[in-house]
């Protein structure tokens, strides 16, 4: 190949040992055998900060770059690895845009389900994160920040007839202490989401079921709201959360969101909003 290589990122969390050998296989399918330029890195996708805004420093949060490989920032070593083991010779020269008129080699991309049902099922930090960025990339803006991500939640809250200024998203998983919401701004937001099937019909899809699967596999295991609420939990050190969509008795859906700050014991916090939930399904 005479020219340079760009592994362009695109946030994918779900980027894995398939997708990567799918992109040496190109190569040598191109009957490629050494790079005469250089290898880089195209992480433009998003702002080079390798954490959130507001988040601890003893978070165990991973890094936020766009090139991933198994949820780790391995991409570049790993792809390197990869095309020695094919026998192409190459050089890695760092981070670097790749060029408007590059031509495409080899691509892989992701379904939303594949990414929204870890992320909300299995409260997936890094699949919140991914998603938060794929809206701040929208904008077409090189090294996108969460300001780019907020122009577009920002619109939705002024279109569901609330003051955008009086609400703080800092974050996609919000891990961030900066965040601050209301349940009154979730439940418009959930509202929303059930008006418009195109955005409800994944999204209800993706919740935990009460004593079923995910992060309320073990919660409401008995009893009315079994099966009948599907809701996301939400944890910081003193906070927990849940919101979502409960059935009720004679079958009506009903958008739900509980806060609960200043808790010594989650456990405690959870085993209210769980009557709560009971309450909602008779």
């Amino acid at each position: 190949m005479h020219g340079d290589l760009y592994a362009v990122g695109g946030f994918d969390p779900c980027f894995g040992k398939e997708d990567l050998l799918s992109f040496g296989k190109a190569l040598k399918e191109s009957d490629v055998d050494s790079i005469t330029g250089r290898l880089y890195a195209d992480v433009s996708m998003k702002d080079t900060l390798q954490w959130g805004w507001g988040w601890c420093w003893d978070d165990d949060m991973p890094v936020l770059t766009p090139l991933l490989y198994g949820k780790k920032n391995i991409f570049i070593r790993t792809f390197s690895e990869v095309l020695h083991g094919l026998g192409i010779r190459h050089v890695f020269g760092g981070q670097a845009r790749c060029p408007q008129n590059g031509v495409l080699l080899a691509g892989r991309t992701r379904q939303l389900a594949d990414v929204l049902h870890p992320m909300m099922k299995e409260s997936d930090n890094l699949c919140a994160e991914a998603l938060f960025y794929q809206l701040a990339a929208r904008t077409g803006k090189p090294y996108a920040s969460r300001k780019e991500a907020m122009y577009y939640i920002e619109r939705l809250i002024g279109r569901l007839g609330y003051d955008p200024g009086k609400y703080i998203v800092a974050d996609g998983s919000g891990v961030s202490l900066y965040n601050y919401l209301t349940p009154e701004l979730e439940i418009a937001f959930l509202r929303y989401a059930y008006r418009d099937e195109a955005v409800f019909s994944p999204l209800y899809i993706s919740l935990p079921i009460a004593g079923v699967d995910g992060t309320l596999k073990k919660r409401m295991r008995k009893g009315k709201a079994y099966g009948n609420v599907r809701a996301k939990t939400g944890t910081l050190e003193g906070v927990s959360t849940l919101a979502g969509y409960a059935r009720s008795g004679n079958n009506h859906l009903l958008a739900f969101c509980i806060m609960n700050q200043g808790v010594e014991r989650v456990a405690a916090a959870q085993d209210f909003q769980d009557k709560v939930c009971e309450w909602l399904c008779r």
